[in-house]
């Protein structure tokens, strides 16, 4: 008989939210801001990799949006 064994857990540490430990503004004009937000393809980083809450994430994702409809940031890159 094949028992099947469990995955071994992975430790690592958790991200913490730079919003939540200071007061920064997230606004679509702060470009420096945003742009560390996105990938080189284009692509909203994930709440995950960038270390954010979920609060703070989608205020992100948010301004970005409005970023892109204004016209500074681009929708894709070449």
């Amino acid at each position: 008989m094949i028992t099947k064994q469990k995955p071994a857990k992975l430790i690592g540490f958790k991200k913490s939210c730079i919003f939540c430990k200071k007061e920064f503004d997230i606004d679509y004009k702060n470009i420096e801001l945003l742009s560390r937000y996105i990938s080189s393809r284009g692509k909203v980083t994930s709440r995950r990799i960038s270390g954010n809450c979920a609060k703070h994430q989608r205020k992100i994702a948010k301004e970005i949006k409005i970023a892109r409809f204004m016209g500074i940031f681009p929708y894709v890159t070449k």
